[in-house]
């Protein structure tokens, strides 16, 4: 049996938090040490943080593998350490292969060279020789679109056009191993699209793939196994729908019906913060506190929103995602051509849903705030669970799960044929 392509054994990464080490003589160094195991332990622990901590998995030769988690879960701390940039604490990652990473916007580059000398100078540091990189060239410039460029400085680029190129480089130059952060995110929709078909092609070259994303589609198209990670542990590991499953439950907590739920530990995507959420709660339209969501049937949302300034927002928007992150309900007040007035300090908005088109299951609950010239006051992805209830609403037939995610309005008949 062929060994792993990756094999990753009991890693950990200690940080060390606040002031930095100081250089010390080795006299220094001597006398700080304990003496016994005591309070002074405790306390130089607590000046510490494992970002990363006793984690351990394989992966074969051409697997596709996806790594979810948080903000601070850890993701990005192993790919560093699998990508030889920070050394681990503990334990050991081993490697077979050349591996390409693709971790930060503008990693690898030399700012002040041409995009011409980057491509050769980016092959050079993963490993190819001037040989490959000019066999491969062509290729690279024309999946990165930055053929007008070539000869102008990268510190001119935008951050898209260095993702794009040096994704193009990374995918291009046939590594064993190819690692990609979150980075693919910063590009737009067609150019998403390329890369997710370049990994595809990887990956049925029998290459081995980790791929890190909080787009849960993504996640779900291109592997069948993923990884994840809380609060520097490997909790799951298994096929990707369950994983995904589990993240999206634990990421966003079922709301209690009719209840108010604190928004400020809910992940926020972006916004001034100059208007913010600060509590929401999903109840029917009477507020009754036993009221459930049904298919088809109705749903009232409730903002509690917080502004220093009394003001006007163009958009209050409530959006309900599927488990893996796909848009299916948004309901925003510009749709509607209302301005929101906000006043200083809380204002509650309410968005009634008449008829909520969904098949019963669990639903994430999103949120977007924004003033009248676009400007991102507040945006939550995932907050609340949004149980529809697997119900038959008045006048209504059966509903069953598997019938796909959206409900609609149709008649069935049948007449003699002619």
């Amino acid at each position: 049996m062929a060994s792993p392509s990756i094999q990753v054994e009991d890693l950990g990464k200690r940080y060390r938090l606040g002031e930095r080490q100081a250089y010390r003589t080795l006299a220094e160094t001597i006398a700080r040490l304990p003496r016994r195991r005591g309070d002074g332990d405790a306390r130089e622990e607590g000046r510490h943080l494992w970002a990363l901590n006793g984690v351990s998995f394989d992966v074969a030769e051409g697997e596709v593998v996806g790594i979810v988690g948080a903000n601070g879960a850890g993701k990005s701390t192993l790919l560093k350490i699998l990508s030889r940039i920070t050394r681990p604490t503990a334990g050991e990652a081993r490697l077979r292969g050349r591996a390409a990473s693709l971790l930060e916007v503008g990693t690898g580059f030399h700012l002040d060279l041409n995009g011409r000398d980057n491509i050769y100078l980016n092959g050079g540091v993963l490993g190819m020789t001037r040989t490959e990189v000019a066999r491969k060239f062509d290729e690279i410039v024309e999946f990165a679109g930055v053929e007008r460029f070539l000869d102008t400085p990268v510190k001119r680029y935008s951050s898209g056009m260095l993702v794009r190129l040096g994704f193009a480089v990374a995918a291009h130059l046939e590594p064993e191993i190819l690692i990609v952060d979150e980075v693919l995110a910063v590009g737009d929709a067609e150019f998403q699209r390329k890369c997710l078909g370049k990994i595809d092609d990887v990956a049925r070259e029998g290459r081995t793939v980790l791929f890190v994303s909080h787009n849960m589609n993504a996640v779900q198209r291109l592997c069948r196994r993923s990884l994840a990670f809380k609060q520097g542990r490997l909790v799951r590991d298994g096929e990707t729908r369950d994983v995904v499953a589990w993240y999206l439950s634990d990421a966003s907590p079922a709301g209690a019906a009719g209840g108010w739920l604190e928004a400020a530990p809910f992940p926020r995507q972006g916004g001034s913060g100059q208007v913010r959420v600060a509590a929401v709660a999903c109840t029917g339209p009477a507020g009754t506190s036993d009221f459930q969501p049904y298919t088809d049937g109705p749903l009232t949302v409730k903002l509690l929103l917080e502004s220093e300034t009394e003001q006007s927002v163009g958009s209050v928007a409530v959006t309900l995602y599927d488990q893996l992150g796909t848009k299916l309900v948004n309901a925003d007040s510009i749709t509607l051509g209302k301005s929101i007035p906000v006043a200083r300090g809380r204002t509650l908005v309410t968005v009634e849903i008449e008829s909520l088109h969904l098949t019963p299951g669990t639903y994430v609950l999103g949120w977007w705030i924004a003033d009248p010239l676009g400007a991102v006051h507040d945006f939550v992805e995932r907050s609340v669970h949004v149980e529809v209830a697997d119900v038959v609403g008045a006048g209504l037939g059966i509903r069953p799960r598997t019938d796909g995610a959206v409900t609609s309005v149709f008649d069935v008949t049948a007449e003699p044929a002619p």
